[in-house]
């Protein structure tokens, strides 16, 4: 039931100036919101109807109404089905969209993978998606950095797609009403139309009802953003007034007799909520207004037409209540006791006569009438929820969980393919049946996130079913059985997709998360399960939560049981897989023992014949990152020719593969590379592909920040490259803030500082690159902080470098010996130069002045040369790329002349 439209003069003024600006050439987003009731629908359809009825704006913009509305039940829209409709919609295949929803709802086939149909490289993204998700699920580990692309791609190409069709047409103003049901993927992508404001032909006119849930609270969070960020403006219903109200009870009481008394009573008791007030007035007895009594207030109102219908007729409407806004009358046949063919007949008769209810033909799926269903649903959402509200809270569980039983036993009938919607509506009943469901529960929205995660590449959506699920088996006992096993695989899910922002990380219930308590108690459940495997694979992901919330001492130990741990499972993917994470992990600490196990991992995939399957992307991303860390692992060895080779054939490899994720970071590492040779062009060259190849993806990434900052360092040596360097290092900065991966933030901030310390104009930029290198210092410090010591080493040395430069000679020579304490401790460290600590560790000694100075800047000097000496040693075989190392290299130039030391 739509409330019938009466004023809003302000609003719809607001509503036709988007439209109007539209036609101008300006976008914009504008959302009208009020309570249930509030006549925000009534509003949205007289605009269409207004742009509609108006020539000029009929002429000058493409209308597109869609309705985010669950078929069934209470939960949001499926994946991406909105966009979809869109989609299909602007492109005007309305043949294609009824085609695609038979589809969807017969075969229970994922929009998402028929969306891949209209949106391109979409389908190539779900199969490459598909295929990562499955197999990390087989193997315990799911490559986090792996993930990224698939989980910014899926939203990124979708908008895209609907930009480009709304720039193919007239500009397309898109009216999306009731967007408190928005799935999250869809609302990713909603984000980028709006992002794409002012500048896109692309209008959104925004439904939202505050009164509600809405996605966990995720819309209400975006709604606020993007009004701070100027993005969108608000339009608040309130309660109509008194001559409005007047105005409604004549057009719905039409041949009787107003009075003003009568509307002015009606006013002060609803104050003005147009659903209360077309409710009152559905129920006025015949006969004069003045005398009668009015219900107090709009539940009341409700139950009275409620009890106009007879005991089985109201029982039914109690189950349909509780199944949500639209329910089946098989289910509330069956909960309620009542023949179905009976239930069929005292439907039917109740929406005929309109009370409460109607039948849903128009946008019933299929699968409703596969099922032997009619599909009903409440006129309004606020007789849904008075008639449910007057239930108990015992009657509301009992009907719940006797609903899902029943939903269950008709999902049979789908085999293989039950369709998403009757799957979320099972799992939706369960949540709500209370304690009696929770071990239910939790399986039930276990499997519906991994459903998401695989089939429709809908991460955002599995990450909140993964945390209901978990907050569910939390509540019930341990029992090394049901619970403990829906808890590890809940957990281990949640956190792989999330690993990429574990950082500050808010779980899908809007709750600050403590991954590291997650991952504990995963692993102490899989040791109560006594398996072996999810063993080996708690103690790996425990392993990578400690690194982000801990540091590397503790992850490492972690690591090194995770690697015991899949020894003794027996499982030789376990195995491969933690060798390469803690062989990965290990040089930040040891570099000699990290390259040993390393290669101990490349020897077990070279000799083990089942890690050769070539169809396991864990197994290739796995792979992949081992020959890459050996390669740059090597080079910070000093074995330069040995690196040199290991990169070269590890980028061209993957260059050529289509699931290429790791591609940005293997250019990472060949730029250091040709930088440590003197090679900035072909430098610059690979960091622009990196660049390129994530853009193209689309989203922010640690790495793609990482190769921003390292290209800043090196414009920045060019002094009409400097403003840029700058702005380049700037927004590294910023996007690594955004992302946080824990092994990359104080590289990104080390290098930001010395870009700013080589493009000062001054003292402040002097002390902003030393507040920049204090932080790092601060926040990797050993004992104290996550103990990354090469960055810790790296800050000390730039923080020394600016005291020079500041004339501070006492604290850089200061900050210069912490530095060498560090790097006598631990010995040659990745991403960090020794001979660069030595070279200018030597320079502050000398500076200093103090007693013996000369001498000790000279030895260190010497050790300095001996480095250089030692990597050029490596590149033998090859004369041309020896000398451009001791030649072209600054810091090697600097080193072999005394630079600075005379």
């Amino acid at each position: 039931m739509r409330t019938a439209f009466v004023d809003r003069v302000d609003s719809m003024g607001a509503l036709l100036e988007v439209a109007r600006d539209l036609t101008a050439g300006r976008g914009q987003a504008l959302v009208v919101e009020g309570v249930s009731g509030m006549g925000k629908s009534a509003l949205l359809d007289a605009f269409a109807q207004r742009i509609e009825n108006d020539p000029e704006l009929r002429r000058g913009v493409r209308l597109v109404t869609v309705r985010c509305a669950p078929d069934v039940g209470d939960a949001g829209t499926s994946p991406y089905a909105p966009m979809a409709e869109i989609l299909l919609e602007l492109n005007g295949r309305a043949g294609a969209r009824r085609r695609w929803q038979r589809a969807a709802g017969v075969f229970g086939r994922s929009i998402p993978r028929l969306l891949g149909q209209f949106v391109p490289g979409a389908g190539p993204l779900l199969d490459s998606g598909q295929d990562i998700v499955e197999a990390a699920l087989r193997t315990g580990s799911m490559p986090g950095d792996s993930l990224l692309p698939q989980q910014e791609s899926m939203a990124l190409r979708t908008a895209e797609a609907l930009l480009a069709e709304a720039a193919a047409g007239r500009p397309a103003l898109v009216l999306l009403d009731d967007i408190q049901y928005l799935d999250l993927s869809s609302l990713q992508v909603l984000d980028r139309l709006v992002r794409a404001l002012p500048d896109a032909p692309l209008a959104l006119v925004l439904g939202h009802r505050v009164d509600g849930l809405d996605s966990e609270g995720a819309i209400a969070e975006l709604l606020q953003r993007w009004e701070y960020e100027e993005k969108l403006r608000r339009e608040r219903l309130r309660g109509l007034p008194r001559d409005a109200v007047a105005e409604l009870a004549r057009a719905r009481l039409t041949g009787r007799t107003v009075p003003d008394s009568f509307s002015a009573q009606l006013a002060e008791a609803t104050d003005g909520h147009p659903i209360f007030v077309e409710q009152i007035l559905r129920q006025l007895p015949p006969g004069r207004l003045e005398r009668v009594e009015l219900p107090h207030d709009l539940p009341q109102a409700v139950r009275n037409r409620f009890r106009e219908l007879d005991a089985p007729t109201q029982e039914l409407l109690r189950v349909g209540a509780v199944q949500g806004r639209a329910f089946l009358s098989l289910t509330v046949a069956e909960v309620a006791g009542v023949p179905h063919e009976e239930a069929l007949e005292r439907l039917h008769r109740v929406a005929a006569g309109r009370r409460l209810i109607r039948e849903r033909t128009e946008r019933a799926p299929q699968w409703v009438r596969r099922a032997g269903a009619d599909l009903y649903e409440f006129e309004h959402l606020a007789l849904r929820e008075g008639v449910y509200r007057g239930q108990s809270t015992g009657q509301r569980e009992s009907r719940h969980a006797a609903l899902a039983g029943v939903l269950t036993r008709i999902a049979g009938q789908f085999g293989a393919e039950v369709p998403l919607e009757l799957r979320r509506d099972i799992a939706g009943q369960l949540r709500a049946a209370g304690p009696r469901a929770l071990a239910a529960s939790a399986v039930a929205h276990h499997r519906l996130a991994l459903g998401s995660a695989l089939s429709a590449l809908s991460f955002a959506d599995a990450e909140r079913d993964c945390a209901i699920a978990i907050d569910a088996a939390r509540r019930l006992p341990a029992d090394g059985g049901e619970r403990d096993l829906a808890l590890v695989q809940s957990v281990e899910l949640l956190l792989s997709l999330t690993e990429v922002r574990w950082r500050g990380h808010r779980d899908a219930l809007g709750a600050e998360t403590d991954i590291d308590t997650l991952a504990a108690e995963a692993e102490a459940a899989a040791h109560r399960l006594g398996d072996r495997r999810l063993i080996a694979r708690t103690a790996l992901q425990r392993g990578k939560t400690l690194m982000a919330t801990r540091g590397l001492r503790r992850s490492l130990e972690k690591l090194a049981e995770a690697v015991r741990r899949a020894e003794e499972s027996g499982d030789p993917v376990a195995l491969f897989v933690a060798k390469v994470e803690y062989g990965r992990q290990l040089p930040k600490r040891d570099l000699a023992a990290g390259l040993r196990e390393l290669a101990e991992a490349e020897r077990l995939y070279a000799t083990e014949p089942s890690l050769g399957a070539r169809d396991n992307p864990v197994l290739a991303h796995a792979r992949n990152l081992n020959e890459m860390q050996l390669g740059v692992n090597l080079y910070d060895a000093g074995r330069l020719g040995e690196a040199r080779k290991r990169l070269l054939q590890c980028t061209a490899r993957l260059r050529s593969e289509p699931l290429n994720a790791e591609l940005p970071i293997a250019l990472n590492y060949l730029a250091q590379l040709h930088l440590a040779l003197g090679a900035e062009a072909e430098a610059a060259e690979v960091l622009r592909e990196a660049l390129a190849f994530e853009e193209k993806r689309g989203g922010d990434s640690g790495w793609h920040a990482y190769n921003a900052a390292l290209l800043a360092l090196l414009l920045s040596r060019d002094p009409a490259g400097r403003e840029q360097a700058l702005e380049l290092a700037e927004a590294a900065w910023l996007e690594t803030q955004r992302t946080w991966l824990a092994n990359l933030v104080p590289i990104v901030r080390n290098l930001y500082a010395e870009v700013v310390l080589d493009t000062a104009r001054g003292p402040a930029d002097l002390e902003w690159a030393h507040r920049l290198a204090v932080d790092t210092c601060a926040e990797t410090a050993e004992g104290t902080g996550s103990g990354m010591v090469r960055s810790e080493i790296a800050a000390l040395i730039l923080r020394s470098r600016i005291r020079l430069r500041q004339g501070a000679v006492t604290e850089a020579a200061e900050r210069a010996g912490a530095a060498l304490a560090l790097l006598e401790r631990h010995g040659d460290l990745p991403a960090l130069r020794t001979e660069e600590v030595l070279y200018w560790s030597a320079r502050a000694v000398l500076a200093d002045g103090a007693d013996g100075a000369r001498e000790r800047a000279g030895a260190l000097l010497a050790r300095a040369r001996e480095q250089v000496a030692r990597k050029a040693d490596s590149l033998e075989g090859d004369r041309v790329l020896r000398e451009a190392f001791l030649t072209r290299v600054p810091l090697n130039r600097w080193i072999t002349e005394g630079e600075g030391l005379s």
